[in-house]
């Protein structure tokens, strides 16, 4: 039975005034919305601490789009003389045997992070370690280290094979490689440097204790690409955020890793209607939402038209049409308790067009299959969600909150304090009664992730999320 969690205001309160998350109106107004995910992450290593050769490449900033790796074509100004070719990178730091012992040694126990060892070829760096110090070893050691950090920092899963994952981890920003190896051979602990990068969330060290447990192929299989699946995310989510398991179907509102209030959700239709992964941001909160009417349905299913042709079907239905000189017609159904969208959605801008939102249909969230929607992730107790989340990221106090969510009036309450949401893909999780366990697979999403994983690793390409086509959704309908 699917336990729903909601504590009480003063224990809310109690529990807020020790994660020192809030922040000062005079700060807010000062330094703009405070960003909860970037509160949590580590501080990014010191400049030049990286040994020679360690790494080829810089690495765009946090948040930034990939960037392509062809070097872009400069011409020369006219009456400058280019450049000469370019010095050869340097070589590869050095390697004790000592140190390039303790990497073999991780790399045939790095089964107990759901890798296998026959990816970081073992039996080549053993060659080398019994060749005793040389460029040789230094160069496979560097190699292999290399990979694995990769691997355990940003998941061993290729881009192809993840379906519609279009989370952006910044943790090779955060974490260069260059910084980890030189780390790692400065303080002569190299499973510790690569320990370090492990998710931080504690649902993966439960994995990892599944995984030791486990004697059913299959299942070791599924715990492995789910473990694989934290990897594909930031390694730290915040210190406060909201993330939904869509094959769960659940949401919660998590402080420093402790479930706070969860939620029934209903989630997109498999296929082309299906919730992509995210990574967003709640910019703020919107009670009594407006829905602009896509153009699809406008035009393509004929609604203007039906509209038009019948003024007080559309009044009654709160539909607010125009058509502009040129023919378009323009449908925005008005607040109201029968609006699509329901009384609130919280405003987390996106390209997919996907927000967590409230909807007039309550009576579906008892239904045990709640894949219904056309992408986005309807949420029950929608407004008692808005008003958490109003009362924890704007200056608005809650007197004031319940009076505009009330009104009936188009509101948006903008957050001084801004929270990540992910929308993530678990089929093998902790769920909202903290018990570990499977989920069904409601996309099929894990047979792509299984193949990768039968085949021999692929070279990490530096993309960070899917090209895939962007389905913009046309909920809620």
């Amino acid at each position: 039975m699917i336990r729903t969690h909601s504590i009480g205001a003063a224990a809310f309160a109690a529990l807020l005034a020790g994660t020192a998350l809030t922040a000062s109106p005079a700060l807010a107004r000062q330094q703009g919305p405070v960003d909860l995910t970037a509160q949590a992450q580590p501080p990014a290593p010191a400049a030049n601490t990286a040994p020679a050769g360690a790494q080829s490449a810089a690495q765009p900033a946090a948040g930034s789009a990939p960037q392509p790796a062809v070097s872009p074509v400069v011409q020369p100004l006219p009456g400058v003389t280019p450049p000469g070719p370019q010095a050869p990178p340097p070589p590869p730091p050095h390697w004790t045997l000592a140190d390039a012992q303790q990497l073999l040694a991780y790399i045939k126990g790095v089964t107990s992070e759901g890798l296998f060892p026959k990816d970081y070829q073992p039996a080549a760096l053993a060659a080398a370690i019994a060749q005793g110090e040389s460029p040789a070893l230094d160069a496979t050691a560097t190699k292999l280290f290399t990979w694995l950090v990769e691997d355990l920092r940003d998941g061993r899963t290729p881009m192809d094979s993840r379906i519609q994952w279009f989370v952006f981890d910044p943790d090779q920003d955060n974490e260069p490689t260059s910084a980890v190896i030189a780390k790692a051979l400065d303080t002569h602990d190299i499973a510790g440097a690569l320990t370090a990068l492990d998710p931080a969330n504690p649902d993966y060290e439960l994995l990892r204790e599944q995984l030791a447990e486990a004697t059913d192929p299959k299942t070791k299989s599924i715990i492995r690409i789910n473990m694989d699946r934290w990897r594909w995310l930031p390694q730290h989510l915040g210190l406060q955020y909201l993330i939904t398991n869509v094959p769960e179907e659940m949401l919660r509102l998590t402080v420093n890793n402790r479930i706070i209030s969860s939620y029934r959700t209903i989630v997109g239709k498999p296929g082309r209607t299906a919730t992509p992964q995210l990574a967003e941001t709640v910019q703020g909160v919107i009670f009594n939402p407006t829905w602009t009417v896509p153009q699809s349905i406008v035009k393509g299913e004929g609604l203007g038209a039906k509209l038009l042709a019948r003024p007080g079907s559309a009044e009654r239905q709160g539909y607010k049409v125009t058509k502009g000189a040129d023919g378009f017609v323009n449908v925005v159904q008005q607040p109201g308790p029968n609006n699509s969208l329901g009384l609130m959605k919280l405003d987390m801008p996106n390209e997919h067009a996907i927000f967590i939102h409230d909807t007039p249909n309550r009576g579906l969230f008892n239904q045990d299959n709640r894949a219904l929607s056309h992408g986005c992730v309807r949420t029950e107790r929608a407004t008692e969600l808005g008003m958490t989340m109003a009362i924890l990221g704007s200056d608005t106090d809650k007197d004031a909150l319940a009076a505009i969510s009330r009104s009936g009036d188009y509101t948006r309450v903008p957050m001084t304090k801004t929270f990540p949401v992910y929308i993530v893909y678990f089929t093998y999780a902790r769920d909202v009664n903290g018990e570990l366990r499977p989920f069904n697979d409601l996309y099929g999403r894990d047979p792509a992730v299984l193949k990768s994983f039968a085949e021999p690793r692929v070279e990490h390409s530096g993309q960070r999320h899917s090209t895939q086509e962007v389905i913009v959704a046309q909920d809620p309908l």
